[in-house]
């Protein structure tokens, strides 16, 4: 009988085991790791295998515990393919907390899809997806991929630590380069983290272990200028069967022009008679460009088209001439194609759009998301961004502004920065002339002019129709105002000066604080800033202002019959190394006052002890933000 119980509890024992795997236990993940953390990379192992020029292998192999509902981001299941590309293992095991398999799912369960969005005219770019909807927390995910591709344009580096609240018990990253073609690499924040490298002449491994989470903090650096990377380029290297040459942006610009450019610009000679006879008179080359800016804005729309060498070349400018629209890489060619034929010289600039990323300037290689147009200006570059209709002559906004890029030259590649909008050429300029009434409600007349990347911020308004318009105001711009009515709204954009005006005529009922003998209301009345930044007992990270800007707001306010101004407040002025803010208070007579506030904040970047002073900077404007007054009852 003893015999027989041992043998049942050798097979019982043998089901559980091959049921579940004891090391994917969430409980057995250290505690320091799950402090802060929505998930935890259990293990990676990432290998890049270059076999030749125009050969490389990627695989990865990551095991994630997912602790609740906000670490699903990280729980990415997907691989990106193209024609160049081919899958060749893909799979992913779910497991729940104790390690025990809940779900297995081959390469035939996942979705296949286009990689792009809707608004892309043709792409070979498609991706194989799972979406697993988890019933209980924590789960754990095994993820497995590899790849085959022709292109080593672009080698995927490491980046152990992608996002905040995501903590790394183990990440490993192999390269190897068994054809020995000359490399570069570029290891990135470093300095804080406990990063083994092991280097021998034809390959390289990463490892990082132990890594606890990261917490965002308020107006702080961005997570990519914390967190390790490591970053390859070949000097040599295929896309989609071109091969490059990349020893330095120089080389690089120049095989970008080359072979990606060069022979793309040709325009039909109608087109070129068109122009030529729209540049009729006009010597200065500045002035004929904005007419050849203003022509293709008529002419063309945006639309992506993804095809071309790796989605790099542009479309060809005749193309994009006889259909009217284009991608970026295509409107920008053919926006520059069209200054040729106008005796004005221009580049095709590669940028990073959108997040404020620089092309780095240190390290050549495949990079950047978006393309403009650089025309030198005797050392006052003029940029263009070709796929916006609207967009004024020059001006870029906050899409691409004060970043560094590569402009491509016949010569070769050059790194510029272009241009920045700073502190104050940020402005909002308000005037308003505002009418109280004795039953506590008022009616305004506004005026506001934005400029810089306040511009940028205001100008979309003019594409709503005038219900969504007002909409916007009640519920975004003044959403603290209750009551709030919008009687009358235009605008206009002056694109020659870059400058957006917005003329309102508004009124809100109960407003003020009415009693027997005094009249209560806020003088901010359409421009209440009242930010104040979280508070940390312990500030990790240093202090940065991403942007600066200046509001300056003018209002005059008439008081009710039957009233009178005692007293208003006295001046005040907080200078401080972050900015400043005054308030100013002025009688007209007996029946109006004046009141003046200006809020400038500056760019930049501090040290984190800093961040309390700072802090105490912002809590003392949201407090005179909220200042209120009374006039008194006669």
């Amino acid at each position: 009988m003893k015999k027989l119980s041992l043998l049942f509890y050798f097979a019982f024992f043998s089901i559980v085991c091959n049921a579940q795997d004891i090391s994917l236990s969430a409980l057995l993940i250290p505690k320091e790791l799950k402090e802060n953390a929505n998930a935890v990379i259990r293990n990676e192992q990432i290998v890049i295998n270059i076999l030749a020029v125009d050969e490389m292998v990627v695989s990865e192999k990551r095991t994630i515990t997912i602790l609740n509902k906000l670490g699903n981001s990280s729980a990415a299941m997907y691989q990106h393919y193209d024609n160049d590309t081919k899958i060749t293992k893909l799979s992913a095991i779910i497991y729940d907390a104790f390690g025990k398999e809940i779900q297995k799912y081959p390469k035939g369960k996942f979705s296949d899809a286009s990689a792009v969005d809707g608004g892309t005219l043709y792409s070979d770019s498609r991706v194989k997806y799972l979406e697993y909807t988890p019933t209980t927390y924590p789960y754990t995910l095994v993820f497995e991929s590899e790849y085959k591709t022709s292109s080593t344009g672009f080698i995927p580096g490491w980046v152990p630590i992608n996002r905040y609240f995501v903590a790394v018990e183990n990440s490993e990253y192999k390269i190897l380069n068994t054809p020995k073609i000359p490399w570069r690499k570029k290891n990135i924040n470093f300095s804080n983290f406990n990063i083994k490298i092991e280097e021998l002449e034809n390959n390289i491994t990463y490892s990082i272990k132990n890594q606890p989470a990261f917490e965002p903090e308020n107006v702080s650096i961005n997570f990519r200028d914390i967190a390790p990377k490591t970053i390859f380029a070949l000097e040599s290297f295929s896309l989609k069967g071109t091969l490059g040459n990349n020893p330095n942006w120089k080389d690089f610009g120049l095989w970008m022009h080359e072979k990606l450019l060069k022979g793309r610009d040709v325009l039909s000679p109608e087109t070129i008679a068109i122009v030529k006879n729209m540049i009729d008179g006009v010597t200065d080359p500045i002035e004929r460009a904005k007419l050849v800016y203003q022509y293709m804005q008529q002419k063309t729309r945006y639309i992506s088209v993804q095809v071309g060498i790796g989605g790099w070349e542009p479309i060809a400018a005749n193309l994009v001439d006889d259909v009217g629209y284009g991608d970026c890489k295509g409107l920008t060619n053919y926006t520059k194609a069209l200054l040729d034929a106008a005796d004005v010289t221009s580049y095709y600039t590669v940028v990073y759009a959108d997040d404020k990323i620089n092309i780095d300037k240190d390290f050549s290689s495949l990079q950047g998301n978006h393309v403009i147009l650089n025309i030198p200006n005797n050392g006052n570059d003029i940029w263009l961004e070709c796929t916006s209709q609207t967009m004024p002559f020059g001006f870029l906004g906050d899409f691409t502004d004060d970043r560094d890029v590569l402009v491509v030259t016949p010569e070769g590649g050059i790194i510029k920065h272009t241009a920045s909008y700073k502190n104050e050429q940020n402005l909002q300029a308000s005037k308003a002339t505002i009418q109280l009434s004795e039953n506590g409600s008022l009616t305004a007349t506004i005026q506001k002019v934005s400029t810089g990347i306040q511009y940028d911020s205001s100008v979309g308004l003019e594409r709503y129709s005038q219900e969504e318009l007002i909409k916007s105001y009640k519920t975004d711009v003044w959403d603290y105002i209750n009551n709030l009515e919008i009687n009358k709204a235009g605008l206009e954009n002056n694109k020659k000066t870059v400058q957006f005006t917005e003329n309102l005529e508004v009124s809100v009922e109960n407003f003020a604080t009415v009693n027997e003998t005094e009249f209560l209301f806020r003088v901010n009345v359409f421009n209440r800033n009242s930010f104040v930044p979280n508070k940390y007992k312990d500030r990790k990270l240093p202090l940065k202002i991403e942007r600066g800007y200046k509001d300056t707001d003018d209002y005059i306010f008439k008081i009710p019959e039957n009233y009178k101004i005692e007293s208003l407040p006295a001046e005040t002025a907080l200078v401080t190394k972050f900015g400043e803010y005054k308030l100013k208070f002025n009688k007209i007579d007996e029946t109006s006052f004046s009141y003046s506030r200006e809020l400038f904040i500056k760019e930049g970047l501090y040290p984190k002890e800093d961040y309390e002073e700072y802090r105490n900077f912002r809590r003392t404007i949201a407090k005179l933000e909220n200042l209120r007054i009374a006039i008194i009852k006669q």
